[in-house]
């Protein structure tokens, strides 16, 4: 008799969805991740940002020449620059995304159990949706303590002088002029990003974790190693695959612009001039750098996630 049927031929009730562990898990998760991967986003970041000059110039040759110029100038602590925000908001943000899409999930699995591939990426980009909320201000605050040290320089270069910020003034400064409004400057073009993300990553993970040796207690579940694995490279697949989106996002996102840089109304208008004077490579920038962020970020995520560390705090039973 299938599993999914009851005694009497009748559908089995469906088992009670832990959400309370699952939140715990992704914040958990995120906050271990951000924190070993940070001064690899801060560098993605200010690559994306910079532009070209008239004459071909440009602040950062590379990934590696960003690295090296970034502690030259900021030391150590200038690589987690915006890390305090990150990590305070990367907590709620991943545990709706990851507990979000075992959610849908959950909900879309059909009665025999099975779940077909269009389910698993509606689930994908309804959690992708869902995080928004929490990872458009994230970003937004982010990217300007990010780029702040990249605006300083140019401008040090030009003799002018930039005060030094803060994410709490950018909030209030933000909240003050344009209400809550302010700090969502670029949601659409969030979602465009994370919603496609996670209709990419979340199948593709699951897809990849299904391969390795399973674990010895009967549940069918991966090994730790194999879902570390999957997470990194459906992580690193995902990333380079949305990376053009990522970069409308950020420059959209960049409040401050060094001098002679243009400003974007929009993710058209983004699109157009990027185009026209940068080229399609443009939309590639820091993709490297973003898979390399993604990869060990996701792998992280998913290994303790699927670890289920917060049964253990919580001393309940783990359940799939």
């Amino acid at each position: 008799m299938s599993d999914n049927k009851s005694a009497i031929g009748q559908p089995a009730p469906r088992k009670e969805f832990p959400l309370v562990p699952k939140i715990m898990n992704g914040g958990i998760a995120g906050i271990i991740g951000v924190s070993c991967v940070f001064p690899l986003d801060l560098v993605k970041t200010r690559l994306q940002n910079q532009q070209i000059g008239p004459n071909g110039e440009k602040m950062y040759k590379n990934m590696l020449d960003c690295f090296k110029k970034t502690y030259k100038a900021e030391g150590y602590f200038g690589m987690y620059r915006g890390s305090a925000v990150n990590i305070l908001l990367i907590t709620p943000e991943k545990a709706i995304k990851l507990a979000a899409n075992d959610l849908f999930r959950h909900h879309l699995t059909k009665q025999d159990g099975s779940l077909p591939v269009v389910r698993q990426m509606a689930a994908g980009g309804l959690a992708g949706l869902c995080q928004i909320i929490i990872t458009t201000p994230m970003e937004l605050l982010k990217i300007q303590m990010q780029d702040a040290g990249r605006i300083a320089a140019q401008a040090k270069l030009a003799g002018k002088v930039v005060q030094k910020t803060s994410a709490t003034s950018i909030t209030l400064q933000l909240l003050k002029e344009k209400g809550i409004s302010g700090l969502y400057k670029g949601t659409g073009a969030t979602a465009l990003r994370d919603v496609t993300f996670s209709v990419v990553y979340f199948p593709l993970f699951a897809f990849l974790n299904t391969f390795g040796p399973r674990r010895a207690d009967g549940s069918g579940e991966a090994v730790f190693w194999v879902s570390f694995l999957s997470g990194c490279a459906a992580g690193s697949s995902a990333a380079l695959f949305v990376n053009p989106f990522d970069v409308i996002k950020t420059r959209l996102q960049a409040l401050k612009k060094a001098e002679g840089e243009m400003a974007f109304n929009g993710i058209g208008d983004c699109i157009t001039k990027t185009l026209k004077h940068e080229g399609i490579t443009a939309f590639f920038k820091g993709g490297l750098c973003r898979m390399i962020v993604i990869a060990p970020l996701f792998g992280i995520a998913q290994m303790v996630y699927f670890l289920g560390v917060a049964e253990k705090i919580l001393g309940v039973q783990k359940t799939q």
